[in-house]
């Protein structure tokens, strides 16, 4: 059976493709990272090479095997550390593809991170999807498929896989896993309607101890001089050139620690996500007025454009602590 939640109209197109034997050669699964979209791919292999009645079973040789990562006909490859998926991954499937299925039905190739091919990567798989091999199926999976080549997207059918709502998150969290009510909550709010991410802050406390780490940072700045700031800019600059998903991370960290602080600031404080930081949020918010609140938001939302565009990140988050508004000593 098919383990992704709230993917009703996905689940039920697969369906229908594998009962009429009308799956496409290749698919581009798009949506945020967590919300799905490697276990859809996984499942989706798991259907391709299925041997039990309901597709995918999940219990028979080629499902089990598929969900341990040992079967031969499915391979999954990305981004990783690096900062790019390069040529030499693309003709390494490339020489693959091309040889018949060895224990299974079909051969699957699961490109996570799909957006970072490199143009020779991209160019070379552009290929491989115009003339594609007998019984092979591509997944690509992407978070911001407008970095893909549009002549790549063209011949993918597109599935879009969608935020969960939270209350619907929190609900599966106290229910399925036994998440006590006030922490399925935070977890439901910090998650953006992505329930693997918090089935992973669930599994490993260091997600979260790596949010309070960020967050002490963030609130620290308030009051820094420009030398802290730029220091830290610098460490951020560092790290997103190593590890861009860390350096997305910690800009959606912000965003939504300013976005809590609007809310705050119009009275609008039960919709924050940050609900374990009211109080802190409560008092950086009165030494701020709404307008550089909004200024600031603005200027979160163009880093994060900029970044996605490749500009120099050094640059980009020290303009960005020019901008940070000084908290003013709160009055009473």
């Amino acid at each position: 059976m098919w383990q992704v939640i709230g993917q009703d109209k996905i689940l039920s197109l697969l369906d229908y493709s594998l009962k009429t034997n009308s799956v496409a050669h290749a698919y581009l699964l798009v949506g945020p990272r967590h919300v799905g979209k490697g276990t859809l791919a996984l499942n989706l292999a798991q259907a391709l090479n299925c041997d039990g009645p309901e597709l995918p079973c999940g219990q028979c040789r080629s499902c089990q095997r598929i969900l341990e990562g040992k079967h031969a006909d499915v391979t999954p490859i990305g981004l990783d550390s690096r900062t790019e998926i390069g040529i030499d991954d693309i003709r390494g499937l490339q020489h693959l593809a091309n040889l018949p299925p060895y224990e299974g039905k079909c051969k699957v190739f699961i490109i996570d991170d799909a957006e970072f091919l490199s143009t020779e990567a991209a160019n070379s798989l552009l290929k491989i999807l115009e003339e594609p091999p007998p019984r092979v199926v591509w997944l690509l999976l992407a978070a911001e498929e407008e970095r893909l080549l549009p002549t790549i997207t063209s011949r993918c059918q597109w599935l879009e896989l969608k935020p969960v709502p939270s209350e619907q998150v929190q609900e599966i969290l106290i229910k399925s896993y036994n998440v006590e009510a006030d922490k399925a909550k935070l977890l439901a709010r910090l998650c953006h309607g992505r329930l693997g991410w918090a089935l992973l802050a669930l599994a490993n406390e260091d997600v979260l101890e790596q949010r309070s780490q960020r967050i002490a940072k963030l609130v620290s700045l308030a009051n820094a001089g420009l030398e802290q700031r730029f220091a830290y800019a610098q460490e951020l600059a560092n790290q997103f050139t190593q590890n861009r998903r860390a350096g997305a991370e910690i800009i959606e960290i912000w965003l939504d620690w300013w976005r809590d602080l609007m809310l705050i600031k119009s009275g609008c404080q039960e919709a924050i996500i940050n609900v374990d930081y009211e109080t802190a949020l409560k008092e950086q918010a009165r030494g701020l007025t709404l307008s550089e609140i909004e200024g600031f938001l603005a200027n979160l939302c163009l880093l994060q454009e900029e970044i996605s565009q490749n500009v120099n990140p050094r640059l980009a988050w020290e303009r960005l602590m020019l901008n940070l508004p000084r908290r003013e000593n709160p009055k009473h």
